[in-house]
């Protein structure tokens, strides 16, 4: 009996390798996952250059500038649009006023502009020099004979554009004609005039081409009456000159922001009046003498009309290069001396 026992404790023992496991103990099967998706690496958006500020912006620069009269006389003070222009020239007219033209290219703004007043042969020149599509509201005769009869692009409020302009009823006229740059486009769109042109470029630089010049922190300009002394002050902060007439910041009506520019430009040029109005010739193709003023610091140059119709400042056979943002241009006569036009300074020590 004991032997028989003995091998049936044997044959339980070889079975139990054949038993079940535990309930509970089961191996789980191996579950097929799919890898995680990896993300492409981030590619960040072309950048192009504004051609006429040496700022970036999102869009291919190549569209047509358009270069508008703008009225400076003092009750058409404040204007519309000039923070919104790439660059802004500021030159006599009749009787010792002056006159703006600003020329955008690179906003999308659809802000009013204006007002609006007539063209002068010199202020064709400024803007052709960009290739820019001409707005204004009359002309003097020289002018029209250039915009009629040498194949100029323009829109003009009384010959060839009326519809699109309009009067705003805040001002009387003549102070009170504008547009916009949906308008302007769309004008030179119904004219056929070229969308896209060949459009001059600058050298730019952070670092701007002043370094070690003369302090120019607080600018002033006089050109011809009183009634238009302007002035800038840099803001050390901001980069930029804050522009004021007569004492007063020099403000946008639409935003209420004072003007700022981040260069500034003044050219001396020869001024001839020929007929009894006081209509002005202003010689802008033999060059002359030049300051460029940025960061604070103004330097000595000269200008020159270069081959691509662009006026250029120039030191020592070099172009200098802009500090990137937008710049303002003034046009003071050689009269006197280019020097008296022209006063530069620091902040007087309190």
């Amino acid at each position: 009996m004991l032997l028989i026992m003995t091998g049936c404790n044997d044959d339980k023992k070889l079975d139990t390798g054949n038993a079940a496991p535990p309930a509970g103990n089961t191996p789980a099967a191996p579950v097929a996952t799919e890898p995680e998706p990896i993300d492409p690496p981030a590619v960040d958006p072309p950048q192009f250059i504004a051609p006429l500020t040496g700022l970036p912006q999102d869009h291919e620069a190549a569209r047509r500038p358009i270069a508008v009269m703008v009225n400076n006389f003092s009750a058409a003070r404040p204007q519309s649009g000039l923070p919104n222009a790439d660059m802004v020239w500021e030159v006599l007219a009749e009787g010792g006023i002056t006159r703006l033209v600003a020329v955008f290219q690179s906003t999308e703004s659809t802000s009013p502009i204006g007002p609006i007043r007539s063209n002068r042969p010199y202020l064709i020149r400024i803007g052709e020099a960009y290739h820019a599509v001409l707005a204004h509201a009359g002309a003097s005769t020289d002018a029209y004979d250039l915009l009629q009869h040498h194949n100029k692009d323009y829109l003009d409020e009384i010959s060839n554009a009326g519809a699109y302009f309009y009067r705003e009823s805040f001002r009387k006229p003549p102070h009170n004609l504008y547009s916009n740059l949906e308008k302007l486009r769309a004008g030179a769109e119904k004219k056929k005039y070229a969308e896209t042109v060949d459009i001059p470029t600058y050298p730019w630089s952070e670092a701007g081409a002043t370094s070690g010049g003369k302090d120019a922190t607080q600018v002033e300009l006089h050109f011809l009456l009183k009634d238009y002394a302007v002035s800038y002050t840099y803001d050390s902060a901001t980069k930029l000159y804050n522009r004021f007439i007569n004492g007063k910041p020099h403000t946008d009506l639409e935003s209420k922001a004072q003007l700022t520019a981040t260069n500034l430009v003044v050219l001396g040029a020869k001024h001839k009046t020929y007929d009894d109005y006081g209509r002005l010739e202003v010689d802008l193709e033999s060059g002359g003498p030049a300051i460029l003023i940025e960061l604070g610091k103004a330097v000595d140059c000269e200008w020159v009309r270069s081959s691509d119709g662009v006026i250029r400042l120039m030191k020592d056979g070099q172009e200098l290069p802009f500090v990137p943002g937008r710049t303002f241009y003034h046009i003071v006569p050689l009269s006197q001396t280019f020097e008296s036009h022209v006063k530069l300074g620091a902040p007087a020590q309190q």
